[in-house]
């Protein structure tokens, strides 16, 4: 057996032994506090049956040539040989090109798929695709797509909410109470984008509480906190309303901080005439509110009087604002928190994404990282990136963005690398009729995932384990190398090799590789990141035969405490340099759906809505514990978490019994969108008229040729509704969804979401 070796992924780095071409076992990394239970996936991923073993070219495709066709996702695939699919792939690329112009390219990749540094799908993408003039490229993420773009109009920035937030160390040591809209789940602290070597939070919470400190969690789960916590349970997407029922309190008690709101923020009277109803005549009180959210009016207004008492920390998290108009959690978290004054003093203030990742509460690098180059994009054309639906179906259409009138390109091929839609996008049936437009779809994946299945050309790529890499990210300590674990499965090739390949056939072969293979590219990556530095680190070779580079942190920091220091000197990046409680420029804009300031709006899935009589449950749509988006869903702790091969979704026992189900049972969850099977777990500690079905289920349908088949794996994407947050940031929405539930009759369906498509051999 050869030697253990140290990696890191995501969720964690490890120590792992191999055998047989594959992994065997993994040891999270000594030191690591709480390991993520996601490593469990990895022994036996590399040779899993779902892999692609070679290069595949859909059979519809090979005989006909490209085109819209509705046989994605249900036709057969003809292997070909690498030779082959670099001719055809290099000969589509250069019709489309010629015929379309580079706009006509969706370079539509998503950056989860590894934690290297060089062998980052989207990266590598990307870089071929700009050496070819470009592509239409999508802005922003589905976890952050609303946040994205209004908080650096109302506070300056975005990413410094999160590599710059306020530590755990000052948390642990200064907060009196934190108040956690959206709970703080540990769940998702186990993973970092670009790798992560500690897992900090729950200890933190553990001597937060220890020093005395409360947890407040509004949440419709009562596990979004691990541990003791006062828990209220408001009916979900209501969070705004009760933001504002806290704020009506701190307002009309006179415990707003006045002078803050004065000095450090802009437009609060405009906001206040708002919160009174001076000028709609409808106070935003706890009264007002408590008929909305489910919650006792007097139970929000000691919660507003507790939170002015002491340090709080007003805490958002990121699935709030997957909802319709979900840019006005967040906005609305840090006006509540601008109006208790905390904002920049250690331990109080704002704070959003704890518990959705594990980067907020850790101290950021001191430096950057190595990255690869990805070269300039000259095409202007972009969207959204929850619009992918909308830009297939919707060619030459405009539409609004971030006060932008902006049109759909006209695309003709799908390039995909490094992601997988079925799990991220909303809608799936609108989705595959999306996908049944282009002329030709490309796809990189290591695995039969759906998306590979609705490619056109499938293009089998190497994981992590079967290739030279180094990661880290920006708020962890540890730079590590990533030498490759095993030899590449089958016939599977790393996407640079691919891309080296093409970019030679297409004569742009010495702009993309620039003459470099893939270690040479490590080496100089280093060396070049290496002369940015203003400390000493070992040469390349030292830090490939050492593992692992320990990087300088910034620490003790406390979100926007410059700001708060001298608020002329560090001002925001904003119109007014202040926080904008009221953003003229989003007044101006005039969309129906974002107003100036922030807003309750009655979402379209709610319980309180007219919808609710035909669909009464409220189903949450969040990440799951078991893994890590939808990766790896075929491994041992994913798989564990089913039930009857499905996945959980979760009901209160009295929902259940009204319906007639008991834990294990197999049950079909719908609407007028779609379907999909699911095994039953009961939970008291989800609110009644609430279910909880997580993302990342491989998406299976009954009749693979019927968009609107159910799905028999339980992915909460067939049911989700296909529509941005607002004309503001065209936000993904897939956290929230209304549903009925009801037994499945008969025996249920095999799963065969993990199982490869027919693929004929090579002709001839």
């Amino acid at each position: 057996m050869p030697p253990a070796r140290t990696s890191l992924t995501h969720w964690g780095g490890f120590t792992a032994t191999t055998e047989g071409g594959d992994i065997a076992s993994v040891r999270p990394l000594d030191g690591d506090a709480d390991p993520s239970p996601a490593l469990g996936n990895l022994p036996g991923s590399v040779r899993h049956r779902a892999r692609i073993t070679g290069p595949a070219v859909r059979r519809g495709w090979l005989d006909s040539g490209p085109g819209p066709t509705e046989r994605r996702g249900a036709d057969e695939f003809v292997a070909v040989s690498w030779d082959e699919l670099t001719e055809l792939l290099a000969t589509e690329l250069r019709r489309v090109i010629d015929t379309h112009g580079n706009e006509a390219i969706y370079g539509g990749s998503y950056g989860w798929s590894s934690a290297g540094r060089f062998h980052h799908a989207q990266s590598q993408v990307h870089r071929f695709l700009n050496c070819l003039g470009g592509y239409t490229f999508s802005r922003h993420s589905y976890s952050l797509g609303a946040t994205g773009v209004i908080m650096p109009r109302v506070v300056g920035t975005h990413d410094d909410l999160f590599k710059r937030s306020t530590q755990w160390e000052v948390i642990v040591e200064h907060t009196d109470l934190l108040v956690c809209f959206g709970g703080l789940a540990l769940k998702n602290t186990g993973v970092n984008h670009g790798g992560t070597t500690a897992h900090p939070a729950r200890d933190s919470l553990r001597r937060f509480r220890d020093r005395g400190g409360r947890i407040v969690s509004l949440s419709p789960l009562r596990d979004d906190v691990d541990g003791p916590c006062d828990w209220l349970a408001p009916v979900p997407g209501t969070d705004v309303a009760i933001m504002l029922a806290l704020a009506h309190v701190l307002a009309t008690e006179s415990l707003a901080d006045r002078d803050f709101l004065t000095k450090y923020c802009f437009g609060y009277e405009r906001f206040e005439r708002y919160l009174l109803g001076i000028d709609d005549g409808v106070p935003k009180s706890p009264q007002w509110a408590a008929p909305i959210c489910g919650l006792a009016a007097d139970d929000l207004v000691a919660l507003a009087r507790r939170m002015a008492a002491g340090r709080t920390l007003v805490t958002v998290s990121w699935s709030l604002q997957r909802t319709r108009h979900g840019e006005q959690a967040p906005w609305m978290g840090l006006t509540l928190a601008a109006m208790l004054g905390q904002i920049g003093l250690p331990g109080g203030g704002f704070g959003h994404g704890y518990g959705s990742m594990n980067e907020p509460g850790l101290a950021p690098l001191r430096c950057g990282l190595p990255r690869l180059p990805q070269g300039i994009n000259p095409v202007p054309a972009f969207i959204p990136v929850a619009a992918v639906s909308d830009m297939l179906l919707q060619p030459g259409q405009p539409f609004d963005y971030n006060g932008n009138r902006l049109r759909y390109p006209d695309i003709k091929l799908v390039y995909w690398a490094g992601g997988n839609p079925f799990h991220h996008h909303q809608n799936i049936p609108r989705l595959r009729r999306a996908l049944a437009r282009p002329q030709t779809v490309v796809v990189h994946d290591p695995y039969w995932t759906a998306m590979a299945k609705h490619a056109d050309i499938v293009v089998p790529s190497t994981t992590f384990a079967e290739r030279d890499d180094f990661s880290g990210s920006r708020n962890d300590p540890v730079l590590m190398a990533m030498p490759k674990l095993t030899e590449p499965y089958a016939q599977a090739r790393d996407d640079y090799q691919t891309f080296a390949a093409l970019a030679d056939r297409l004569g742009v072969g010495d702009a993309f590789t620039e003459g470099r293979d893939t270690r040479q590219w490590l080496a100089h990556l280093y060396e070049k990141w290496s002369m940015t530095l203003d400390f000493e680190v070992p040469t390349f070779e030292e830090f490939w035969a050492a593992g692992a580079l320990r990087l300088p942190t910034d620490d003790g920091l406390t979100l926007l405490a410059d700001f708060r220091a001298d608020p002329y000197t560090h001002q925001l990046n904003t119109p007014s340099g202040l926080i904008e409680i009221f953003s003229a420029d989003i007044h101006g804009f005039g969309y129906d759906d974002c107003a100036g300031h922030p807003k309750w709006f009655e979402p379209t899935e709610w319980l309180g809505g007219a919808r609710a009589q035909r669909y009464p449950l409220h189903l949450l749509a969040n990440q799951p514990a078991s893994r890590l988006h939808s990766q790896l869903d075929a491994g041992a702790a994913s798989q564990s978490s089913k039930v009857s091969g499905r996945e959980p979704i979760r009901l209160n026992p009295a929902d259940a019994r009204d319906r007639g189900l008991t834990a294990g049972d197999v049950v079909r969850v719908f609407n007028d969108r779609g379907a999909c099977l699911a095994g039953v777990v009961l939970d008291a500690g989800v609110r009644p008229r609430v279910v909880q079905l997580s993302t990342g289920a491989w998406y299976d349908p009954a009749e693979p040729a019927d968009p609107d088949s159910l799905c028999l794996h339980g992915n909460p994407n067939v049911l989700t509704d296909d529509v941005g947050t607002s004309a503001l940031a065209h936000g993904c929405t897939g956290a929230h969804v209304l549903v009925q539930v009801e037994k499945y009759g008969g025996a249920p369906p095999p799963v065969r979401a993990h199982r490869p498509p027919v693929i004929r051999p090579a002709r001839g």
